[in-house]
């Protein structure tokens, strides 16, 4: 790459994997609570498995019938690597595991000892490591919980910041492994940093997309003094940017769909990002790409906690360009419902945390939080939020995977916010059992009857339907739901003609036709101007 002090720009296929100890990171890896119960209940064993028998893990991870099946995507040739993260893992995060262990203890205790008396006396009875962290409390049907507080374990040891690290590459269109399941382990063609997630580096470099830096500058944001690290840095950089030319606009409002369950909202005065999860691969021109993002981002959007809705992958490249990510507010403390909010600040970022029907003005419009029904396995998850934007003249309901399982809900935001023009709605209406994502957290074992019964689940035909007549909006259209190719790593879902997801989706839409609404199955871009 020429010589240090040239003008150079990040290439616009560079991608960024964020780490917690070689695990994908989401927010139920990050977040300590919830990362010490996934790291002791899922990933110790998960890794443990994989080294009792890698051949049957590898099998497992090439039967297209099982993608997205808890399977390491690791050859056996590096099983000694596998072994020593393993090894690492005990060792370097007992802390973590003490207080996943000391939740599982103190919830036995609690069933056994919390009748409907004084709690008092349980307090010196809790696992050491849950001291000064926890409060117990009963419901108003004496049943007893244990309330973690949560700002504290921010700043106690089980919040590791040494757990994060980064890998850098170029986007080569090639799948990568399903990140629930598989550690990603240094390799060629990957710059792998130690870097906290709200290292400056980081930010410096991803601002290189849209502005000159030199190899020089960022060796030093970086903090990189090896000279082959800084030979791999190279080749993430060019020596011109790559900016579509219509990533702004002069007049009017636009909306575009950037994939899955993200759009892009703007009018001249503001641009609304949600749920960012975009692809960096601009070969195809199939699909806008970071390349066509606005050089600044008022506002983005989190509808919810799933790990393809909040994507650190999109998010961090995006931190330096964001005025404030609209956040819904948790239930505080709830073991199931992590603090959106605390994560994301932990991390570097701006927050605005928002209720139900709290409103974020901006010029020439407002962004209002709207409820949130379903689509978490019947969890007490309140961290949850769809949202109506109105700008330019226009409103959209952005539903994500809220269902419609309670249309009278729809009945009371139209009531209270007036007609929509535009609703996105997601059709995930047979989602992954409960234990598929929440098996970590839980500390009574379930039947898999029980799990099967409680679906990661949003709106199927009927219910979209409903919430379509409810809020008397004019046109409707349905995300991809992970069909986009660029998504496999996070979503691994697979498709045919016969999944019941897309023969409702054919029925939302023929019902769409016969009650003269506008309606479309979205699939990788589109864009509405007015």
């Amino acid at each position: 790459m020429g010589m240090p002090d040239e003008p150079v720009f990040l290439r616009s296929n560079a991608i960024i994997e964020p780490l917690v100890d070689r695990f994908f990171a989401w927010m139920y890896l990050v977040s300590p609570v919830q990362g010490s119960m996934n790291l002791a209940n899922l990933h110790v064993p998960l890794l443990e498995s994989y080294l009792q028998n890698p051949q049957v893990h590898l099998a497992a991870s090439r039967n297209p019938a099982l993608r997205g099946g808890y399977f390491v995507n690791i050859d056996e040739s590096r099983s000694n690597e596998v072994a020593d993260l393993l090894d690492g893992i005990k060792r370097d995060r007992a802390d973590m595991l003490a207080f996943a262990a000391g939740v599982a203890e103190a919830e036995a205790m609690l069933e056994q000892q919390a009748t409907g008396f004084d709690l008092t006396p349980l307090y010196p009875q809790l696992p050491a490591a849950l001291n000064g962290l926890v409060e117990l409390a009963y419901d108003t049907n004496n049943q007893p919980s244990m309330r973690y507080i949560e700002p504290l374990v921010y700043v106690s040891p089980v919040y590791d910041r040494g757990r994060q690290s980064v890998q850098l590459s170029l986007d080569t269109g090639v799948e990568r492994p399903f990140i629930l399941s598989t550690p990603r382990l240094p390799g060629p063609g990957v710059l792998d940093l130690p870097l906290r997630f709200d290292h400056p580096g980081l930010d410096a470099l991803f601002a290189a997309r849209t502005a000159p830096t030199t190899l020089a500058a960022l060796r030093e944001a970086l903090e990189l003094t090896d000279d082959a690290l800084a030979a791999q840095l190279a080749t993430l950089l060019s020596d011109a940017p790559s900016l579509a030319p219509d990533r702004h606009i002069e007049a009017g409002g636009r909306i575009r769909y950037f994939g899955h369950a993200c759009l892009v909202l703007q009018t001249p005065d503001v641009a609304i990002v949600t749920d960012p999860f975009i692809s960096t691969d601009n070969r195809h021109g199939d699909r806008y790409t970071m390349d066509d993002l606005p050089d600044r981002i008022d506002y983005v959007l989190i509808t919810h906690g799933h790990q393809d809705h909040i994507v650190l992958e999109t998010l961090i490249p995006l931190r330096h360009r964001i005025g404030a990510v609209v956040v819904p507010r948790s239930s505080r403390g709830n073991l199931c419902d992590p603090s959106i909010g605390l994560y994301l600040k932990a991390i570097g970022f701006n927050v605005i945390e928002v209720d139900d029907f709290d409103e974020v003005p901006f010029t020439g419009g407002r962004i209002v939080a709207t409820p949130f029904l379903g689509e978490h396995s019947d969890l007490d998850i309140r961290a949850k939020s769809t949202f109506i934007v109105q700008l330019a003249g226009a409103s959209a309901f952005i539903g994500a995977d809220s269902s419609g399982i309670d249309p009278v809900l729809y009945r009371y935001i139209k009531s209270h916010l007036g007609k929509v023009d535009m609703a996105f709605l997601g059709m995930e209406c047979d989602g992954a059992p409960l234990t598929w994502l929440y098996q970590g957290l839980l500390t009574r074992p379930v039947t898999k009857k029980m799990s099967d019964s409680r679906k990661l689940s949003g709106s199927n035909a009927k219910q979209a339907a409903d919430i379509m007549q409810e809020l008397d909006a004019d046109e409707a259209y349905i995300y991809a739901m992970g069909e986009e190719s660029w998504q496999g790593h996070v979503m691994a879902t697979t498709y045919t003609e016969d999944t019941y997801q897309l023969k409702q989706i054919d029925e939302f839409l023929a019902w769409c036709v016969e009650h003269g609404i506008t309606a479309e199955h979205l699939f990788n871009k589109r864009e509405w101007r007015w």
